[in-house]
C-alpha cells in the first residue's frame, strides 16, 4: 500500500497579537507578525513590529524590525525603523537606523545607529 506523500504546508501569514489595557504579562514574547501592547509587559519582546499604545508600558527588551512607540519603556530597544509619538516616555539604551521623533516626546537614554 502507498501513502500520499504530505505535502509541506504553505506558512501562514504573520498575524497581530493584541496585549489588552487590563493584561499584565511577565515573562518573553515573541512572534513573525505584529504584537501591539496597551497593557503592561516586564520581559522581552522579540517581533516583525511593535506597537505600544499610549496606555502600554514595557519594562524590559523590545527587537523588532519597526518600533511605534506612544506610551512607556524602561529598558532597551533595538530595531531598524523607530517611530516615537509625542506621548512616549523613554528610559532605554536604543540602537536604531532610523528615528522619527515627534515634538512632546520625553526621552532618556543613549542612542546609536550602526556604522556604515
Amino acid at each position: 500500500m502507498t501513502l500520499p506523500s504530505e505535502s509541506p504546508r504553505p506558512a501562514a501569514p504573520a498575524g497581530r497579537s493584541l496585549i489588552a489595557a487590563d493584561v499584565t504579562i511577565t515573562g518573553d514574547i515573541g512572534s513573525d507578525g505584529t504584537v501591539e501592547i496597551l497593557g503592561a509587559v516586564e520581559g522581552k519582546i522579540s517581533a516583525r513590529t511593535v506597537i505600544v499604545g499610549a496606555e502600554g508600558r514595557i519594562k524590559g527588551s523590545i527587537a523588532a524590525e519597526s518600533v511605534d512607540l506612544r506610551g512607556n519603556i524602561t529598558g532597551k530597544v533595538t530595531c531598524a525603523t523607530l517611530t516615537l509619538r509625542s506621548t512616549a516616555r523613554v528610559e532605554a539604551d536604543i540602537n536604531y537606523s532610523a528615528v522619527t521623533i515627534e515634538n512632546g516626546a520625553e526621552i532618556e537614554g543613549r542612542f546609536s545607529r550602526p556604522k556604515a
